[in-house]
């Protein structure tokens, strides 16, 4: 049946016929087109002064190490807060945390025999003291947990040290942070650890030990990779090792301090947050120039110098300066639970906590989505030689952990890790150890990845936060 259609109708099907199709939306320009300028600015800025080396230098120079609890974190703090005002960064602030105050004490450990010499050794964070007279006994040394589990016997009334040669971090940190309890359990009046160290002049290593609540508490300590070797080589021989281990440790109550926080406040959308920074606290050796005030000088001269160049992203861009990382984590705990009401509109949180050594690019936790975007930021720096993104399956610094866990994608710079061992947690972490140009790439990479994230037209998607824990 033929149906017969107004004339109005007819004349509006035969415009349609001759006009121009209907436009498209526009598509978005990729995120090489709309921010190559700016991070080709960002680059040329970070790399074209020795700011952050300044600076790093003033912070380790004048206050040194700076162990949770401790007056010189608390007066470190304070110049930064001072210098950040100065600066012109917004809502500066020190956010309150309690922390852990462990005091070091008195030391030493003195091999009687087969001859006498003393040994260079660091007590573990956390660990308790040794009598007034410390502990004079023979020494049993093992390479593992279960070489100790096969010789429990042989334990008990003993020194037991662990030489465990370096190898992941990850696995010979148990060594250190479980050792003590496994000697304990086995009869052991202290335990020795070799160092954790890549490389080693005789230079003890020290870090944060967990002791199991169902065993004692025995003192415990790290050797130098030399003295921890020269010993092993003595029981090999046959000969009878004895040790005198003196410590007077002390753990005290929890003391206040902060977290040091600073903004730049978004243009759109500035309850939106691109979270980035590293931890203030070190511990009580060297200076804790790479570990981490190289990484939380990045961190704040990233955005200092987004300021500067008078680049305001749509979100907000906050550089937190996290306390306690080393011996509690408390100041990542705690941002999260003050900030609670505001993660789900964290966009990203970054950390540096990895030496302040040339940066090779990003290690990343988040979606498949958000992964993608990273990597296309990433890309801006390809000819800097900065634009790997290295996928990881759990958060990827310590401090940015309790963000993860609730989905937050989470970052760390990539950095070369080839000497980073040589001085961790050592009398060697000094000022010296730091390439000026190294720390500048550093703050250059931050800054793009922060600025770009901030102001993307969508955010970063989250994910569940059951997958971000790893649960």
């Amino acid at each position: 049946m033929t149906v017969s259609r107004p004339s109005s109708t007819l004349a509006f099907l035969a415009l349609l016929a001759t006009a121009a199709p209907f436009p498209l939306p526009a598509q978005q320009p990729t995120i090489a087109a709309a921010y190559g300028d700016a991070a080709g600015r960002i680059y040329r800025a970070a790399t074209g002064d020795s700011l952050a080396y300044t600076r790093l230098g003033l912070l380790v120079d004048t206050f040194g190490h700076r162990l949770s609890g401790s007056p010189s974190l608390e007066a470190a703090i304070d110049w930064i807060l001072s210098e950040m005002s100065k600066d012109g960064l917004e809502k500066v602030r020190g956010e309150p945390v309690m922390v852990p105050r462990w005091v070091r004490g008195a030391e030493s450990a003195v091999m009687v025999q087969p001859r006498s010499a003393p040994l260079r050794m660091l007590g573990l964070g956390g660990s308790v003291a040794t009598p007034k007279n410390g502990i004079t006994a023979p020494v049993l040394v093992v390479t593992s947990f279960d070489e100790l589990a096969q010789r429990a016997a042989e334990a008990k009334g003993k020194i037991v040290l662990f030489d465990a040669p370096f190898s992941d971090y990850i696995v010979s940190r148990r060594i250190r942070t479980d050792g003590p309890s496994a000697a304990a359990r086995a009869g052991a009046l202290a335990c020795l650890i070799r160092s954790i160290a890549s490389v080693s002049i005789r230079s003890p290593h020290t870090g944060m030990l967990v002791y199991d609540s169902t065993v004692a508490k025995i003192p415990a300590a790290a050797l130098s990779v030399e003295d921890a070797m020269m010993l092993h080589r003595f029981q090999d021989r046959g000969e009878r090792v004895v040790v005198t281990l003196r410590m007077s440790a002390n753990t005290h109550s929890d003391v206040p301090s902060r977290n040091v926080v600073a903004e730049l406040v978004g243009r759109e959308k500035p309850d939106e947050v691109v979270v980035l920074g590293g931890h203030i606290d070190s511990w009580d050796v060297g200076q804790g120039a790479m570990d981490d005030g190289g990484g939380s000088v990045a961190a704040w001269e990233a955005v200092h110098l987004l300021q500067r160049l008078g680049l305001r992203p749509r979100r907000t861009v906050r550089v937190v300066l996290w306390t306690n990382e080393e011996n509690g984590g408390a100041g990542g705990r705690a941002y999260r639970d003050r900030h609670a009401s505001e993660l789900p509109s964290h966009v990203l949180a970054m950390e540096s906590d990895n030496g302040a050594f040339n940066p090779k690019g990003y290690i990343f936790m988040g979606s498949d989505a958000a992964a993608g975007l990273v990597k296309e930021v990433a890309a801006l720096l390809d000819s800097a030689g900065i634009s790997g993104v290295q996928r990881v399956p759990e958060s990827p610094a310590a401090d940015i952990t309790p963000l993860v866990a609730l989905g937050i994608p989470g970052m760390e710079l990539d950095n070369d890790g080839s000497r980073y061992f040589w001085y961790h947690h050592s009398d060697g972490d000094t000022l010296d150890k730091i390439d000026p140009k190294d720390l500048a790439r550093c703050v250059a990479a931050m800054a793009v990845m922060a600025y770009v994230v901030a102001d993307l037209p969508d955010p970063l998607p989250h994910t569940s936060s059951t997958a971000a824990s790893g649960s």
